[in-house]
């Protein structure tokens, strides 16, 4: 993304009087924030903004702003995902109050192939952070290609990062702050981990506290960029509801944990049970169906696995199988062109590669190695 665009969008965002929403829909008018600036005079003709807004489009300080929050990003390898941004999420583009502009310090993809965000109370109780482990635990070796997202907070939050960083899945905290800082700071060691096994994402500038109403805020983002928001754990009123809430305003998939009627701590995802906001989730099985994600059995480990178990494999299959070892998950075009194999030679051959257990059949054409060299 080029530079005129990155200092264009922070600088919207530090108009006077423009919303998220406002925002939003001068960029998709225009097409990028650098066109709003650049024809600012005829958006008034266009979408008959207010004086007030044309002001505040003319004003200078937006941009002195976004030029140090520019040099701070670029001084701690800070990226600048704008609006249309190829790495911006995809998910969550696609709702009315998304920010124009995210900040982001992180080794995954934000628009993995399967992301869930898990939310609950900051006072787990050992039932909550037990569901957690043991979900996320059977979560990685049923569908491994997950992304788990939550708030660093507390509590199920924190359990939820903790459990993916051990499972192997990558995470990402959503922060109510600047990333000049990490609160609460006793999570520092679980947030620098989470670099190169996930990352921090946030909205917000260099500098800006985490203020109670941000946390609000930045719970939009957490259930807009995910495919489904699961409740763990929450008294009948809490951060954790509104987040459930707003999964259901973006029409995604809502689940809660249940628990004991006599329990505080269940209370509210009780609530949302009854309420039909949510789905009752019992464990990983009923998730998956549900989602309708495609999942690996639950299987013993393929430990000792030698290649002279298999001795009528072919030198084709042998060397589609060689291809998915050393460059992993790959659509079924790019095999062909790697192997040099027709297409319908191919379809044979990951078949029967797949009934020898070899390889298995993923979302989209896709085909994972099955087989440990």
């Amino acid at each position: 993304m080029n530079h005129n665009e990155i200092l264009s969008s922070i600088a919207l965002t530090q108009c006077e009087g423009i919303g998220l929403i406002t925002a939003k829909n001068l960029v998709q008018a225009m097409g990028s924030a650098t066109e709003v600036f650049a024809h600012k005079h005829e958006l008034r003709k266009l979408l008959g903004l207010s004086p007030s807004l044309m002001r505040a489009l003319e004003a200078t300080e937006p941009f002195r702003l976004a030029e140090r929050e520019l040099e701070f990003a670029e001084k701690h390898s800070i990226k600048c995902l704008t609006f249309n941004d190829e790495e911006y999420p995809s998910r969550l583009r696609q709702c009315a109050d998304a920010p124009i502009v995210l900040f982001y310090k992180g080794s995954t993809d934000l628009n993995n192939l399967h992301v869930v965000s898990m939310v609950g109370t900051r006072k787990a109780s050992d039932y909550g952070r037990q569901f957690c482990k043991d979900f996320i635990s059977d979560l990685a070796s049923r569908c491994p290609n997950v992304l788990v997202v939550s708030g660093l907070a507390y509590g199920i939050d924190i359990e939820s990062h903790r459990q993916a960083l051990s499972c192997g899945l990558p995470t990402v905290a959503v922060l109510a702050h600047g990333l000049d800082r990490i609160y609460p700071a006793v999570h520092r060691r679980t947030a620098i981990d989470m670099l190169e096994h996930g990352g921090l994402l946030t909205e917000f500038l260099s500098s800006t506290p985490p203020d109670r109403h941000n946390f609000v805020s930045r719970n939009r983002i957490v259930a807009g960029m995910s495919d489904a928001t699961i409740v763990v754990e929450s008294a009948a009123k809490g951060g954790s509801l509104i987040t459930a809430d707003l999964a259901l305003d973006y029409d995604r998939s809502c689940y809660a944990v249940p628990g004991r009627l006599i329990d505080p701590l269940s209370a509210g995802c009780n609530k949302l049970i009854v309420q039909n906001k949510a789905m009752l989730l019992r464990g990983v099985d009923d998730f998956l169906i549900d989602m309708n994600w495609q999942s690996l059995p639950p299987t013993p480990p393929r430990e000792g696995i030698q290649r002279s178990l298999f001795p009528d494999m072919s030198d084709e299959e042998k060397l589609v199988l060689d291809i998915l070892n050393t460059q992993g998950d790959m659509q079924i075009n790019t095999l062909v062109i790697k192997a040099n194999i027709p297409v319908n030679r191919m379809n044979v051959l990951l078949f029967e590669l797949e009934m020898k257990g070899m390889v298995r059949a993923m979302v989209g054409g896709m085909y994972r190695s099955l087989f440990n060299q």
